[in-house]
């Protein structure tokens, strides 16, 4: 019984092996060219995204620039100025630390060291 079932079970695996073995698989390389224009219109659809939000815009607006204009602006970059501008855009620190927060930050810590250290 456990030869028979040994046999059975070598016959399914090398008929598994051989049904499963047949499929064909092509990889290829593709060129700069097509790599860089399938990231295009992303990157640009990020930066007029961007644009879009109403904290962007009111900044915009406040350094008297129109944001209509700058995205005409954007519309008519190159790809490689669109690709910089995502970049610096994704890399840039979110809510960076204003001269007045470092301002606060020390005085925390002198007050907290004050109470913590005194006699």
């Amino acid at each position: 019984m456990n030869l028979d079932f040994k046999k059975t079970t070598c016959r399914a695996l090398v008929v598994s092996l051989l049904a499963l073995s047949f499929h064909t698989a092509q990889a290829g390389l593709i060129g700069a060219e097509q790599a860089a224009v399938s990231s295009a219109p992303t990157e640009r659809a990020l930066v007029l995204g961007a644009l879009d939000r109403t904290e962007v815009a009111t900044q915009l607006q406040a350094a008297g620039v129109d944001p209509l204009a700058a995205r005409e602006r954007v519309q008519t970059m190159t790809d490689q100025e669109v690709h910089a501008l995502a970049q610096d855009m994704q890399t840039a620190p979110v809510g960076a630390v204003g001269t007045w927060g470092w301002v606060a930050i020390v005085v925390v810590i002198g007050l907290v060291w004050y109470f913590a250290f005194r006699k």
